[in-house]
């Protein structure tokens, strides 16, 4: 590619500071006033390496993205380029989404251009280095195609071209594979790996957010975890010293999985961190600090049946490799298990309880039962249970709980849980919900007692 529009001189070296955040701070309106989404983040992207953001849903890793491209602003603390702290968009940055943010009428050779053309570079300076964008990423042929006429991967690598052809200093890439399937993701990034270690990418330096631990492993040159409650912060760093190319199947790479996905999911860990709830304060469950996981009824009933087959206890990792899961996919599941009393995880191992193998082999009557009475633990579902046995009419308008969860989540968090719980209380019959009056009732074909 070519390098006219970045003199060689401006060039950064190998180890020079890019990007550096100072006490990152960024919150969200609330009902209460600033939910914190992240808090307190220094972070340092130099020149010459990968660095990936890894952590569940809700920890704020594409938020930090988005304060180090400068498309947020910190709330708190600085977000310096090359010393300089941002006042808007980063000069030096470019952007690689999850769904692809292609223009449907423009052609691909159009939608390269974009950017160059947005920097108001000439037209047959543009053209050419288009052209060259379109060839390093794989592309050529497809230069008068249209966004309809190609598959996801081929419009993902448009992505790719349109970021790379203004040779940022610094590649951001928000989950970049997780649209696409298995064989083209894995094509992609290998790729992608080749062109970084050939030195003919034309860029210095990546942030990648993702929340797939194997791939960060396989990626990244220092692997940053962030925690998720209350609020984003990181829990620990990962310098990842592995040889590229590098083998899935070494105990080095296996190992460094399992140390990421003990710090990930913070087993062992958590109670000791400052500032954060002892195992004394487990049973204090309240809406805030025990949200429910984006894990679906059928979704955790069925890890649970399979660790059931499998004597009530497996690793997770090779549970995961045998039904072709990255192991952070199954994490909301095993989250709702823990929740529900139903196992726990014991070093990399998922351990059935008592009430969890007798709800694995319940027949479906039976394990409704069982799902009821442990969902009541839960305490946003058991909020909206006694609420409605509570009420005169027997019903309860969501607003209610919308206010509640408002001074605690952001307003797409509260969505996120008002669905599950709806979804779990639903299926234990512990409640209805008419969406059209936006209400919880009592199922009248319920006969448990007021909790």
């Amino acid at each position: 590619m070519r390098r006219s529009m970045s003199p060689a001189t401006d060039r950064p070296v190998n180890g020079e500071v890019l990007l550096e955040t100072v006490d990152l701070t960024k919150t969200y309106a609330g009902a209460d006033g600033e939910l914190p989404v992240l808090r307190g983040i220094d972070l340092t992207v130099r020149a010459g390496e990968i660095v990936a953001l890894l952590g569940k849903s809700g920890s704020g890793k594409s938020t930090l993205l988005r304060c180090l491209a400068g498309l947020v602003a910190p709330s708190q603390g600085t977000v310096s380029f090359r010393g300089t702290p941002l006042a808007g968009a980063n000069p030096g940055t470019a952007m690689v989404f999850q769904t692809f943010a292609l223009l449907p009428w423009l052609t691909v050779q159009q939608n390269v251009e974009l950017g160059l053309e947005a920097r108001q570079v000439p037209p047959r300076e543009r053209a050419r280095a288009t052209l060259d964008a379109i060839d390093l990423i794989g592309l050529d042929g497809f230069e008068s195609a249209y966004p309809k006429e190609l598959s996801g991967g081929m419009r993902q690598r448009v992505g790719f071209a349109r970021a790379l052809v203004v040779e940022p200093d610094v590649l951001m890439m928000d989950e970049p594979f997780s649209a696409l399937d298995v064989l083209t993701a894995e094509n992609l990034r290998g790729e992608l790996m080749e062109l970084w270690e050939s030195g003919r990418f034309p860029t210095r330096a990546i942030v990648l957010v993702t929340h797939n631990i194997e791939e960060a492993v396989m990626m990244a040159d220092r692997i940053v975890v962030l925690g998720a409650r209350p609020y984003g912060t990181i829990r620990e760093t990962f310098e990842v010293d592995l040889a590229r190319p590098r083998d899935r199947a070494s105990a080095e790479f296996e190992d460094l999985i399992d140390r990421v996905y003990r710090t990930m999911t913070g087993r062992a860990k958590e109670s000791r961190l400052p500032g954060r709830a002892g195992a004394e304060e487990i049973e204090r469950r309240t809406v805030a600090n025990s949200p429910l996981p984006t894990a679906s009824v059928d979704g955790l009933s069925g890890l649970a049946e399979i660790v059931a087959h499998r004597g009530g206890r497996c690793d997770l990792a090779d549970l995961a490799d045998d039904l072709g899961l990255e192991v952070d996919d199954a994490l909301p599941q095993v989250d709702a298990l823990e929740l529900l009393g139903f196992a726990t995880v014991s070093d990399d191992d998922l351990v059935l309880t008592e009430l969890g193998t007798a709800f694995a082999r319940a027949d479906v009557q039976r394990s409704k039962q069982i799902f009821a009475d442990a969902a009541l633990e839960a305490p946003l579902v058991k909020l909206i249970a006694t609420g409605v046995r509570q009420s005169r009419s027997g019903t309860m308008g969501d607003g209610f709980f919308r206010d509640l969860l408002a001074h605690h989540f952001t307003s797409e968090q509260v969505n996120q849980q008002l669905e599950r719980a709806t979804d779990w209380g639903r299926y234990a019959e512990l409640y209805g919900y008419d969406a059209e009056p936006r209400e919880y009732r009592l199922d009248e074909g319920v006969q448990r007692s007021s909790t």
